[in-house]
């Protein structure tokens, strides 16, 4: 039984000496911000896929083609946000696995040391045979001395090394969950990928279906970008969009020409894809954690009027509540921009995009997919107005 507690101890201390001097602490989030964070990336993938059954749901019962494939692709963008939130998770459980396993390592070292002290010595009273001690006139007194000292301490060294067992098996069960985060993380990216493809087709099938009902698509794109080479900033240009919508509006409500029989058919009629109340409905664009809120200083010393989010790189954009596109496009040092104007008044601005997927005067559902994030710097910035006021978004969405 000595000489196997021995082995255990000898065999634990060599093989994990050198990993305990490599475990030094990395500076970085503490183990309570990453269990947060995880939390949140798993209760943004739930809403998500509940996101996409809704819509799912809401494509099963359209009412033309056209409608459908919105839906069908607001749940798509859906199921892509899902992903994205599914790989941060796993990664947040990667991180975290890492942090404990640099406890454990460290607890395990602070365990090993006087049992391996303690291994040391052991292992010298061991190595004069008993036979040896029969022919000299002290040792066996030493001997059975030592017998005796050894009989007292071998309730303290099982206990000890069964801890140490313990403490291994831990080991193995983090190594075991790092494994499977590492697994969750490949599937998640896997889907990741074949989503965005779907999503490309639908996206394609959908800007066929608009090009038949926008014969002045270009028009108004050209018209939209005169607005913003003639505005003075992004605050003036939202200015003047909510000026032309206003417009737009009011000549909507007025009775247009009555065709002469037998002149021709009236163009198709699409149905508005704007139901929803903004002020209950409203959510974020974008899957991330918000690093700026409104009011807030921001790095480059101005004050924010919205949020700003820090997401993965290629990150899925979607309308955050249902409208007309007003502007889709680069505008001076924003980036790629999107404005979209809601029922009521409500006018968002989502800028700092790599990418937009709409053009100027399409109509999109809530969750429709606009656009991706960079990979240069990886932030959105969405803004909410209400007749040209900003509107804390964090306050409204809870």
């Amino acid at each position: 039984m000595v000489r196997s507690a021995l082995a255990i101890l000898a065999f634990i201390g060599l093989a994990t000496a050198g990993t305990v001097l490599l475990s030094a602490q990395s500076p970085g989030p503490s183990l309570s911000e990453q269990q947060r964070s995880l939390l949140s990336a798993r209760e943004q993938s739930e809403r998500a896929r509940q996101r996409s059954n809704a819509l799912l749901r809401q494509a099963e019962a359209a009412n033309n083609d056209a409608d459908r494939i919105a839906s069908q692709a607001a749940a798509l963008a859906a199921r892509i946000q899902a992903a994205e939130a599914d790989i941060k998770a796993a990664r947040t459980r990667i991180a975290i696995v890492n942090q404990l396993q640099q406890r454990q390592r460290a607890r395990l070292a602070e365990k090993q040391g006087p049992m391996i002290r303690l291994t040391a010595a052991l292992q010298m009273m061991t190595r004069k045979p008993t036979a040896l001690a029969l022919v000299e006139p002290r040792s066996l007194d030493e001997l059975i001395y030592m017998r005796s000292i050894l009989s007292a301490v071998m309730p303290e060294i099982e206990r000890r090394t069964a801890s140490l067992r313990d403490e291994v098996r831990q080991g193995e069960r983090l190594r075991q969950q790092a494994a499977r985060a590492i697994a969750s993380l490949d599937q998640s990216q896997h889907r990741l990928v074949e989503q965005r493809q779907q999503l490309a087709g639908l996206e394609a099938s959908e800007r066929i279906d608009a090009a038949q009902f926008s014969t002045d698509a270009g028009i108004e794109q050209e018209q939209a970008l005169a607005l913003g080479e003639e505005a003075r900033d992004i605050l003036d240009l939202m200015d003047q969009i909510r000026e032309s919508g206003a417009v737009r509006e009011s000549l909507a409500e007025l009775d247009g020409p009555v065709l002469r029989p037998g002149q021709g058919k009236e163009p198709p009629v699409r149905t508005s894809r704007r139901s929803e109340d903004v002020a209950s409905a409203y959510r974020l664009p974008v899957v991330g954690e918000i690093v700026t809120g409104l009011g807030e200083i921001s790095d480059s010393g101005y004050r924010s009027r919205g949020l700003t989010i820090a997401v993965d790189a290629g990150a899925q954009i979607v309308a955050p509540a249902a409208g007309r596109v007003a502007y889709s496009g680069r505008y001076r040092g924003y980036g790629n921009i999107l404005i979209i104007e809601h029922d009521a008044g409500w006018t968002s601005l989502i800028t700092n995009m790599a990418k937009t997927s709409v053009a100027v005067g399409d109509e999109v559902v809530q969750g429709a997919p606009v656009g991706q994030s960079g990979s240069d710097d990886p932030t959105v910035t969405v803004e909410l107005r209400r007749h040209g006021r900003p509107i804390d978004i964090a306050a409204l969405i809870g």
